[in-house]
């Protein structure tokens, strides 16, 4: 016969995890929204507001954390990991639009592998920004983008990384290409 006991603390035990999961997805989804949202605001100069998106997401995830950080599911939830990932890939491409440079963060617990991630997701943006130079003639923030995306990529080359961390890193290398196209078509024209 079944011990329905024990079924039954399997029960609750799952059915008050859903509840705390659905939770950490509305955090964490509302985390990665904001992240967008200041990356998008750094695309458009705008780093007053994606100041305020990035304060926005970290509270996010340091809810996360405050709430249910003590459960180590919490931050092995997928929408958490988005989350922080999307929230480290803004991060820095705010340090570097801020200060020039692409450091540690310090505000929120961030995993090896989360913020890998997110630094593989930097060159696609630094790609983006320096289409937005190029077409208003700031050849010098388009090498200094490249530059960046290179020696990102020339870091991680030494990770020797694998599975979803290796399908980042080729997004970044071909975001690098791109953006030395960018700069050798740039070349031809001065």
């Amino acid at each position: 016969m079944l011990n329905t006991i024990y079924t039954g603390k399997l029960k609750k035990y799952l059915v008050e995890y859903a509840l705390i999961r659905r939770d950490i997805i509305k955090l964490s989804d509302d985390a990665l929204h904001f992240s967008k949202r200041a990356i998008f605001a750094m695309h458009r100069d705008d780093l007053t507001e994606a100041q305020m998106k990035l304060n926005d997401a970290e509270k996010n995830l340091k809810e996360v954390i405050k709430k249910y950080g003590k459960d180590e599911r919490a931050t092995d939830e997928g929408s958490y990991k988005a989350g922080l990932e999307e929230f480290v890939e803004a991060t820095l491409l705010y340090q570097f639009l801020t200060t020039g440079k692409i450091s540690e963060i310090k505000s929120l617990p961030i995993s090896p592998e989360s913020y890998v991630a997110g630094l593989c997701d930097v060159p696609g943006e630094l790609y983006r920004y320096a289409i937005k130079s190029a077409t208003i003639r700031n050849i010098e923030m388009v090498k200094k983008c490249a530059m960046t995306a290179e020696e990102i990529t020339g870091e991680l080359i030494e990770f020797n990384l694998t599975s979803y961390l290796r399908n980042k890193f080729d997004q970044a290398k071909s975001a690098v290409q791109k953006i030395e196209q960018i700069v050798y078509e740039l070349s031809l024209r001065s």
